[in-house]
């Protein structure tokens, strides 16, 4: 009888490791994660500068899943009406629990010229429309990659309530 490693071509041995591997159980494999879903928690202007504008944009983050997301940070863009705003970054480090939520204190910058152009833009209208976009990036890898892309919209009233 041949031993199994003079019947196997070269190449064969990994394809059978790996086949090996997947068989044998590994815990993450099988699932479906869903991405979290993301809100805009609170918005506050922390800073006016000559030329730029510093504000504080708090995110939600929802997790759908029955295991944590390690998050470490991300990126986003504020649009508002239709134009871009403001864009910024996160260096967070948080662990969003199975089936948990957690804040996120984004730091977005904007142009002084884009906070008048947006204001003056605002004359007239009702409501303010906006959207946020950008990536979470998750430690580790997951079968959502380690970048998840996210997008959040919106719309406020700009009138008094009655």
């Amino acid at each position: 009888m041949e031993s199994l490693r003079s019947v196997m071509r070269p190449g064969s041995l990994w394809l059978l490791s790996v086949l090996m591997a997947f068989s044998s159980g590994c815990a993450g494999l099988g699932k479906r994660l869903q991405p979290p879903r993301i809100n805009v928690a609170d918005i506050r202007v922390q800073e006016v500068k000559p030329f730029e504008t510093v504000l504080k944009i708090d995110l939600r983050l929802i997790n759908p899943n029955d295991t944590p997301l390690d998050i470490k940070g991300l990126n986003c863009d504020l649009e508002l009406n239709g134009n871009r705003f403001a864009s910024g970054v996160a260096d967070a480090k948080i662990a969003i629990p199975p089936f948990g939520t957690g804040v996120i204190p984004v730091t977005v910058y904007s142009s002084v010229f884009k906070v008048i152009r947006g204001v003056l833009g605002l004359q007239g209208r009702k409501n303010l429309k906006y959207k946020l976009k950008g990536q979470v990036h998750v430690e580790g890898s997951t079968l959502l990659g380690s970048t998840i892309p996210f997008e959040s919209n919106g719309e406020l009233s700009l009138q008094a309530p009655p």
